[in-house]
């Protein structure tokens, strides 16, 4: 049997590096993704361990069900799950389409978190594994214009909490990264206005925005063994932002 995780939205950014960072350190990998093409990307790259994939959406309860049995059929044994996939693009409360967009960033952000937690518990439990979640730190804290984004983060994190709590007497960790700024595909727009870009990075204290595998290197820290006795925890990867009252700017 080869140790294993299911890793989710795993074609691009934080997912994608920490299944490469999975699958360098020798796990099996289960990746999961809506987009079929940078699966096939990732899979052609990533090593030395089979990278697995698995085009779907994590919001359909069979997804998720299908790739725990996938890793089970693939590797004999899942040791791990990282629940990342996420979108934001979060619309003003009074503009029209507003709850519409509300309802399917809380489906993605949050639901499918809990879909991901209960298709691989079982599997976990015999494994003593553990569950890693990517939150945010507008999990933490609000964010003017990202309301539906924010409320769904901050649902994530008592999740993880309360879960960590019900399974902790089962042998399951369950924790959170909450990544601040990090250099995506995803924030690529927020980096290309230079004056947006100089604005936001002067308030994170390191000065500079997180890589998506130093992100890769919080979570596999937090569902490997040298994270064995840390669950229910919620870890700031963000350069020292939240740290911060924000009512003045970092020196």
């Amino acid at each position: 049997m080869t140790r294993s995780v299911v890793a989710t939205g795993a074609a691009v950014g934080i997912g994608r590096a920490a299944a490469e960072l999975f699958a360098e350190r020798g796990h099996g990998v289960v990746a999961v993704d809506t987009d079929g093409q940078g699966l096939a990307a990732l899979t052609g790259t990533a090593g030395p361990a089979p990278v697995v994939p698995l085009a779907g959406d994590v919001t359909d309860p069979e997804v998720p069900e299908a790739a725990v049995a996938l890793a089970l059929e693939r590797f004999g044994r899942l040791d791990a799950v990282v629940l990342n996939a996420g979108i934001g693009a979060t619309r003003p409360l009074e503009e029209p389409g507003a709850l519409e967009r509300f309802d399917r960033i809380v489906d993605v952000n949050l639901r499918a978190v809990a879909l991901g937690l209960r298709a691989a518990l079982p599997a976990l439990r015999d494994a003593q594994g553990s569950a890693v979640v990517t939150a945010s730190v507008s999990g933490l804290a609000g964010d003017p214009g990202l309301w539906s984004y924010n409320a769904a983060k901050a649902g994530v994190v008592n999740l993880v909490r309360s879960v960590a709590l019900e399974q902790a007497g089962r042998g399951v960790r369950v924790n959170a990264v909450a990544p601040g700024l990090t250099d995506t595909p995803r924030t690529a727009p927020h980096r290309e206005d230079p004056a947006l870009a100089a604005a936001l990075t002067a308030r994170i204290p390191l000065r500079r925005w997180a890589r998506a595998r130093e992100q890769a290197e919080a979570i596999w820290f937090l569902a490997s063994p040298a994270a064995s006795y840390i669950t229910g925890a919620v870890l700031p990867v963000d350069g020292g932002l939240t740290a911060s009252t924000g009512l003045l700017a970092p020196p």
